[in-house]
């Protein structure tokens, strides 16, 4: 309203208005730091352009800078940040097809079944592992986390904090499945041990793809039976 303060929505929202920008922030999605020359390469512009506009995201507090030695890092300002584009994209019901190369639908296909969405679990494989919880009954409807489910939690190794500061479980719209898949501090230290475990592993030509190894298949079907892991590689 005329001489209130409010929030500059418009300016926030010009941050994401451009093409390079926006693809800079998905790629971040991975929960890594990137230098500007492999940000510049995976958008495809040139590296003076990339520091333009990780200047931009900078300012928008979007994301955070590392320097070691003359290496200049970005990687997303914490998961506010990635909650803010993740939403994004699941808020969009348009998405820009793959182009019809054959390198290029192999590594589309590797996102939507299984990706980090920063630092959980995200793409059909995500998914399937809410859908499991929630039919044996580890997360309730609103994804909240169950006695059993914390328990459950536990007999993995991960250590929940008595007083976390932020969720331990909540919904993620995925923007590839149009369904929620699971979010929160539990869902981040669940990535983590399947990660240790070697139940899941990164696509190394493809920086936010991982996929489920044989022994996460069978040891998440073993503990969450019904879910579809066996079919998802």
């Amino acid at each position: 309203m005329e001489g209130t303060s409010s929030p500059e929505l418009a300016a926030t929202a010009a941050v994401f208005a451009n093409e390079a920008r926006a693809s800079m922030l998905l790629l971040l999605l991975d929960g890594r730091a990137w230098t500007l020359t492999e940000l510049s390469r995976a958008a495809d512009i040139a590296r003076s352009s990339a520091s333009e506009h990780a200047d931009r995201l900078l300012d928008a507090g979007l994301v955070e800078e590392v320097r070691q030695g003359r290496h200049r890092y970005l990687r997303l300002a914490g998961t506010r940040a990635a909650d803010l584009v993740e939403a994004l994209a699941a808020f969009s019901d348009r998405v820009r097809p793959a182009t019809p190369s054959l390198d290029a639908q192999h590594r589309d296909r590797a996102i939507k079944e299984a990706r980090t969405c920063y630092r959980h679990l995200a793409g059909t494989l995500g998914v399937a592992l809410a859908d499991g919880m929630r039919a044996t009954g580890y997360i309730e409807s609103d994804f909240s986390l169950t006695p059993a489910g914390r328990t459950w939690v536990a007999s993995l190794g991960v250590e929940l904090p008595t007083n976390p500061r932020r969720a331990l479980t909540r919904p993620c719209l995925d923007w590839t499945e149009r369904r929620e898949h699971l979010a929160g501090l539990a869902a981040d230290m669940l990535l983590a041990t399947f990660t240790e475990n070697a139940w899941i592993e990164r696509v190394p030509s493809n920086p936010r793809a991982v996929r489920l190894t044989a022994a996460g298949s069978e040891g998440l079907a073993d503990l969450l039976p019904g879910a579809p892991f066996r079919r998802i590689r």
